[in-house]
């Protein structure tokens, strides 16, 4: 078999100058999180494959990267299932793995617990711009706080990162699932038929308002259901005050206290943000992940034409392992797609050190090579990045290279001490 020069399909390798601006967004991430009280953790990329198949992640269990049993643990020929022959699998997020984490550390954590994650991922996708099949993931979860302030300060801090990083007019779309639940109630949705409306809703933006009432009449719903669904999503849409609109319309079907707090999350991020962004409810969002019980977001940017990250609350998951129901909620920015937007953007790093190429002549060795070094290493004791390389022939070329990679200044040091 002939070796490839190619990274694998969906995977890519990083050059040096995404590198700069991966590393710079990892520590403006890192910076701001922390201001926030969020400190970082680590798990393994492998999970065992029972708890990746859980159904807690959606469409992604289908993109499982799963591992072979190792040594005379794997036995193919007398293997019946799958499971005979899997035992470990790749993460595809970070939030099952941060469940596990917690469920194994609690008792040696705080309360709540403030997380911050970041690390590759994997999924078997198509790959297509700004989605690869291995990739970083950018997490922030709390975990022991029921109330409201777990939104309010998953928010923004994630706004704040994005400012920071450059972002402006970005929207927040909020949505709860109970909302979704009570609409779809209101409309005569059975509980069990809940899933299969969400998921067709959830192409609202694909597809339209006609589309979704297609799809779901070919589904079996009935059209007087479609109607009375779909009615409320247009007297939103028209409403000045969206919440008001269907506290109204929905009557007992929506619960009091919940749009009570869903209010204020939107009343204190409006109330005490100090970026350029939009808070907007949108009942048409969903969130793909079936783990998700509460409040959901996601971030719409304009500059992508999509959702550069998203989250929300799952307060059921880590009973899941323990058996007692700890109150969660994340947030996740694609980290990705926006390393992709800044460098489409020409974006440069700021507050680099000033970058200075020492090239030097082949012949050049010895003592005249240690005067190179030691002058190299003077430099860089005062702050300055310093590359120390050997002289190419066509040196107007190397220099060119150079100047792509940031270097801005060049020496140049000959055998003869004269020359230079």
């Amino acid at each position: 078999m002939a070796l490839s020069k190619k990274p694998t399909t969906g995977m890519k390798d990083i050059l040096p100058r995404e590198m700069q601006i991966r590393d710079y967004v990892m520590g403006v991430i890192r910076d701001t999180y922390g201001r926030f009280g969020f400190t970082s953790i680590e798990t393994p990329c492998v999970e065992h494959i029972a708890n990746l198949t859980s159904k807690q992640g959606g469409d992604n269990e289908k993109l499982i990267f799963k591992i072979l049993k190792r040594g005379e643990k794997l036995n193919v020929k007398e293997a019946v299932t799958e499971e005979d022959v899997v035992d470990f699998g790749l993460r595809y997020d970070l939030t099952v793995p941060l469940v596990r984490f917690y469920s194994n550390n609690a008792a040696s954590l705080p309360s709540p617990f403030k997380a911050l994650q970041m690390g590759n991922v994997w999924r078997a996708d198509r790959p297509q711009r700004g989605r690869y099949r291995q990739f970083m993931q950018c997490d922030i979860d709390i975990f022991g706080e029921a109330s409201n302030l777990a939104e309010i300060e998953l928010i923004l801090a994630t706004t704040t990162t994005l400012a920071k990083l450059g972002f402006r007019n970005f929207q927040i779309r909020i949505n709860d699932r109970q909302i979704l639940k009570a609409m779809a109630s209101y409309a005569g949705f059975s509980e069990e038929q809940y899933d299969s409306v969400f998921i067709t809703l959830d192409k609202m933006d694909k597809i339209g308002m006609d589309g979704v009432k297609e799809e779901l009449l070919q589904n079996g719903f009935t059209g007087e259901q479609c109607d009375r669904y779909l009615e409320l999503f247009a007297a939103v849409e028209s409403a000045e005050d969206g919440i008001a609109c269907l506290t109204e319309r929905l009557g007992d079907c929506l619960d009091k206290e919940l749009v009570n707090s869903f209010r204020e999350i939107l009343s204190s991020v409006q109330a005490t943000k100090s970026d350029a962004f939009e808070l907007v409810f949108d009942p048409t969002l969903v969130r793909g992940m079936s783990y998700y019980t509460g409040t959901i977001f996601e971030i719409a940017m304009p500059e992508f034409g999509g959702s550069c990250g998203g989250g929300g609350r799952y307060d059921r998951m880590v009973g899941k392992f323990t058996g007692n129901e700890v109150p969660a909620c994340g947030f996740s920015i694609g980290f990705e797609r926006i390393v992709l937007l800044l460098t489409e953007s020409g974006f440069q790093v700021p507050s680099r050190p000033r970058q200075a190429a020492y090239l030097v002549e082949k012949g050049v060795s010895g003592e005249r090579l240690c005067e190179v070094i030691a002058k190299a290493q003077e430099a860089r004791e005062d702050g300055t990045q310093v590359l120390v390389v050997r002289m190419n022939k066509n040196k107007k070329f190397q220099k060119e290279q150079l100047m792509q990679e940031g270097y801005e200044d060049f020496v140049e040091f000959y055998k003869d001490p004269l020359k230079n």
